[in-house]
C-alpha cells in the first residue's frame, strides 16, 4: 500500500465545486488585489481567532516581518526565539537587522520552555516570538507573566497551529500579535502563498494595512517606505471557502491522532516516543512527529513499506550554511539537537483513510518489534 504524508490535492477534490464557483466570481467580477474577498476574509478570519483585526499579507514571513517593524524592531534589539523552530521565524528578526536570541525547547511539547527564557532577558530584549510548533500553542500562560514582567511584546508564530486553543482561547488571539502561514500544506492552505497578521492593537492593524501596500494608504500617496506583500483575491476567496470546513478537518486529524496515540507501540518501548498534548491545550496535529535513535532506519523501512514520512527539521537553523556564523554554538543546545536528530513525522491529513491509518500504524509496530 501507498500511503502519501499528506494529500495537499484531496481538498480539491472536496471542495472543487465551491472553490470553482468562488474563483470565477473573482475571475468575473475583474478585481483582483484587495477587493471584497480579502476584506471579508479578513473579517471572517478575526472573529474566528476572537480578535478585533485580521490583515491579509502575502505570505507567513511577511506576516512576522511587518509585526517586528510595527513594533519598530531592529538593529540593536534582541528577540527571544526557540532554537528548534523552521528558519524562517529567525530570517524574520534578521531582516529587520534585530538578533535572536535562541532557548531550548520542552523536550515533551517541542515549544519554547519558558523556565528558560528569562535568563537570557537582557536591556536589548524587545520581544519573545513564541512559535506554536506541530499544532499546539506554546505555553503562553507561563510566558504572558514574563512579557509584562520585563515590558516585552508577545507574538505568536501560528503558522502550523489554525484553529489550535490554549485554555480556551484560539491561537492568534493569545498575545499582542500573531502571524499566519496559510503556505498550501498547512490545517488551513492557499493555492499558493498567503498570510495574515492578527491583533487586538488598531495602531498595529494600521501600520500593516499600509505597509503591506508600498506604504500607502490612498493611492499614489505614500505615507511610509512600505512593501509590496498583500493577500492574492484569488487566495482570498479559496481560504473562504476552506475556513468553513477547518473545524471539520481539525476533528479529523485528532481522531487520526488520537489512534495512533492509542495502538502505536503498544509494548511501550521507550526507544520510541510519541507526542503529548500539553495541559490546557487543544491539538490540531499539523504534523504528528515522533521520536527514535533509529530515526533514519525507521524512514527506510517504512519508505520500503510505501509509507511517506517528513523531518521537522533534520538541521537546526544555527547549523545551516546560511548561519556558518553560528556553527561554533552548536553544543549550546543539545535538547534542539537531540530533536532534530531523532524526530520523524507520519502521514497525517484529514483525508488519510482508515485502511491507510491502520496500515502506518502496523507498520511502525512491525519496525518497533524488529528493531527497537
Amino acid at each position: 500500500m501507498k500511503v502519501p504524508f499528506l494529500d495537499v490535492g484531496a481538498t480539491y477534490k472536496e471542495l472543487g465545486k465551491e472553490i470553482d464557483a468562488a474563483v470565477k466570481q473573482v475571475l468575473a467580477d475583474g478585481w483582483y488585489i484587495l477587493g471584497k474577498n480579502v476584506e471579508l476574509f479578513e473579517k471572517e478570519f478575526a472573529e474566528y481567532c476572537g480578535t478585533k483585526y485580521c490583515v491579509g499579507v502575502g505570505n507567513g514571513m511577511d506576516a512576522l516581518e511587518l509585526i517586528l517593524r510595527a513594533y519598530g524592531i531592529g538593529v540593536r534589539d534582541e528577540v527571544i526565539v526557540p532554537a528548534n523552530t523552521y528558519i524562517a521565524t529567525v530570517l524574520v528578526i534578521n531582516h529587520v537587522g534585530a538578533t535572536p536570541i535562541l532557548v531550548e525547547p520542552d523536550i515533551r511539547s517541542y515549544n519554547i520552555d519558558p523556565v528558560k527564557i528569562e535568563s537570557v532577558i537582557t536591556k536589548k530584549t524587545k520581544a519573545i516570538m513564541a512559535v506554536h510548533l506541530y499544532g499546539q500553542c506554546a505555553n503562553i500562560k507561563a510566558i504572558k507573566p514574563i512579557c509584562k514582567k520585563y515590558q516585552l511584546k508577545l507574538i505568536e508564530d501560528v503558522a502550523q497551529a489554525h484553529g489550535a486553543e490554549h485554555f480556551g482561547k484560539k491561537a492568534g488571539s493569545l498575545s499582542d500579535v500573531a502571524g499566519f502561514s496559510f503556505y498550501p500544506g498547512k490545517n488551513l492552505g492557499a493555492y499558493g502563498d498567503a498570510g495574515v497578521v492578527t491583533t487586538n492593537d488598531p495602531h498595529v492593524a494600521k501600520y500593516i494595512r499600509i505597509a503591506r501596500n508600498y506604504g500607502s494608504e490612498v493611492k499614489y500617496h505614500n505615507s511610509l517606505k512600505g512593501f509590496n506583500s498583500r493577500l492574492d483575491e484569488i487566495q482570498a476567496a479559496v481560504l473562504r471557502v476552506k475556513l468553513r470546513h477547518l473545524d471539520q478537518w481539525n476533528k479529523r486529524r485528532n481522531k487520526i491522532a488520537n489512534y495512533y496515540l492509542q495502538y502505536l507501540n503498544p509494548g511501550k518501548n521507550v526507544n520510541f516516543i510519541l507526542p503529548e498534548v500539553s495541559p490546557g491545550n487543544k491539538h490540531i496535529w499539523h504534523v504528528f512527529a515522533v521520536r527514535t535513535k533509529k530515526r533514519d532506519q525507521l524512514i527506510t523501512y517504512l519508505n520500503k513499506k510505501g509509507v511517506s514520512t517528513l523531518i521537522h527539521y533534520p538541521l537546526p537553523y544555527y547549523q545551516q550554511p546560511a548561519y556558518k556564523e553560528l556553527n561554533k554554538f552548536k553544543n549550546q543546545f543539545p535538547l534542539s539537537n537531540q530533536i532534530a536528530k531523532e524526530i520523524v513525522s507520519l502521514p497525517i491529513g484529514p483525508h488519510l483513510q482508515e485502511k491507510e491509518m491502520q496500515y502506518v500504524v502496523n507498520m511502525v509496530n512491525s519496525f518497533i518489534n524488529r528493531f527497537l
